[in-house]
């Protein structure tokens, strides 16, 4: 069989099998392996033994259960809403002040948990009954939770990152760095937005009456809502910093983050034994569904890898005669696709070993590819109507919201990241300027 029609044969599999609702990760791994069996025979067994291997003691991979329990420990100590009422307490009593706290703390909520899924799930649990309650437009309200908590994975620490770094051999350090200042671009064009469309209209974003007429915050009060705040902020600081200035691996740093969260939930009488077990409880939950999907989505592309399907690509792209930047942009299309179907764990795992390669012998930097792959499945997985993450929303909204109002409420949000997407691909030094300055 060729590897034409062998990648033909995967991609069908696939979407039957996704379209059946089979578990993710397991549709992935047995489909590599029933083809690979049709097509070897007893030798293609020999990759689940490597995959394991490769995949499960990768001392990097160790640091995602860490940085997800990091995360739970602090949404479930409730230093995540002392975060939030922190940031609204600083913006004050404007109009949209509470969607732009919502931006702000929810990016942050997000890169606490690393990953799309729960960050969406997390943020919106927090603050989108808050911005309904004080009369907010519905799609001003999902839209900017789905911004907000979705863009957790361009803020480091950020799983899908650690996953391209193990899966291409690049350093984490420089692509946390690379993805710093579009993700600061991009949460600055997020609560420009929000400014602007509620200043041409405010009925999106009514003052906050109800507010006035609660007692105001005494000193004390005030300086625990800060002090919350702040440590928890400077924990996510002090990890990010740990792995810039080299002090601690990222494995290690995500140990720095655990055991800090720890000692500020202590610190601050938030610490209850009950608390402790459900994070922990919630974590092994969220580990053990992305480890089955790293698993199979290791095996799929480990086989084919093998079976040549980066030869292929590399002289589908040759006989194009294509300038090299419309490579990257057709990759870019392809990625964008696979978004509607496949979570970002996927897009990365497949993606990154075939894509990465190609775009370095075209010359281009792999942290600069590694962070507009990571802009682009943030945009894919929050394109209607198939996008990933816009059921993680459904999940948790109101009972009445329909599918239709999230499509809507998204699309303002998506557009600004795709902004953001071409920027870094016209001006490169936006990614590579930090990471070259400060790790030479």
């Amino acid at each position: 069989m060729g590897i034409e029609l062998l990648t033909a044969v995967l991609l069908g599999c696939i979407l039957i099998f996704f379209a059946l609702g089979a578990q993710v990760g397991l549709a992935l791994g047995g489909i590599a392996m029933l083809v690979g069996y049709a097509t070897w025979g007893e030798g293609i067994f020999n990759v689940i033994p490597t995959t394991i291997e490769s995949t499960y003691f990768s001392f990097i991979l160790l640091a995602i259960p860490l940085y997800i329990y990091m995360g739970q420990l602090l949404t479930k100590s409730g230093i995540g809403d002392a975060m939030f009422n922190f940031s609204q307490m600083l913006i004050g009593r404007v109009r949209g002040s509470l969607a732009i706290s919502v931006i702000g703390v929810c990016s942050m909520i997000g890169a606490m948990v690393g990953i799309i899924g729960a960050g969406i799930m997390t943020s919106g649990s927090i603050a989108l009954k808050p911005m309904l309650e004080r009369g907010y437009n519905k799609q001003l309200a999902l839209g900017v939770i789905m911004a907000g908590g979705g863009l957790g994975i361009l803020i480091p620490p950020s799983i899908p990152m650690i996953m391209f770094a193990a899966s291409t051999q690049n350093s984490i350090g420089r692509m946390f760095l690379g993805a710093m200042i579009p993700a600061l671009l991009t949460v600055a064009a997020l609560i420009t937005y929000v400014i602007i469309s509620c200043k041409l209209n405010p009925e999106r974003a009514p003052l906050d009456h109800e507010l006035d007429q609660q007692p105001a915050l005494t000193p004390k009060q005030k300086f625990i809502t800060a002090r919350d705040g702040m440590f928890a902020m400077l924990l996510i600081v002090a990890v990010l910093g740990s792995i810039i200035t080299g002090i601690a691996t990222p494995t290690e740093s995500g140990a720095i983050g655990v055991v800090g969260a720890i000692l500020l939930a202590i610190m601050f009488k938030r610490f209850k034994v009950r608390m402790f077990v459900e994070a922990g409880l919630q974590t092994g939950i969220l580990v053990s569904v992305a480890m089955w999907i790293i698993f199979g989505a290791s095996i799929f592309s480990n086989f084919h890898l093998l079976m040549g399907v980066q030869s292929m690509i590399a002289s589908f792209t040759a006989s194009l005669d294509l300038p090299p930047i419309m490579i990257i942009i057709m990759f870019q299309l392809i990625m964008l696709l696979l978004g509607f179907i496949i979570d970002e764990f996927i897009i990365v795992l497949m993606c990154a070993p075939l894509f990465t390669p190609i775009a370095v012998s075209l010359g281009y930097d792999p942290i600069w590819f590694g962070v507009l792959m990571i802009i682009n499945i943030l945009i894919a997985v929050q394109t209607p109507p198939y996008g990933f993450a816009l059921f993680y929303l459904k999940g948790i909204a109101p009972k009445g919201i329909t599918m239709g109002e999230i499509y809507r409420s998204v699309t303002p949000f998506v557009l600004l990241n795709l902004c953001v997407l071409i920027l870094c691909m016209v001006f490169p030094e936006i990614i590579l300027w930090l990471p070259n300055k400060v790790m030479n």
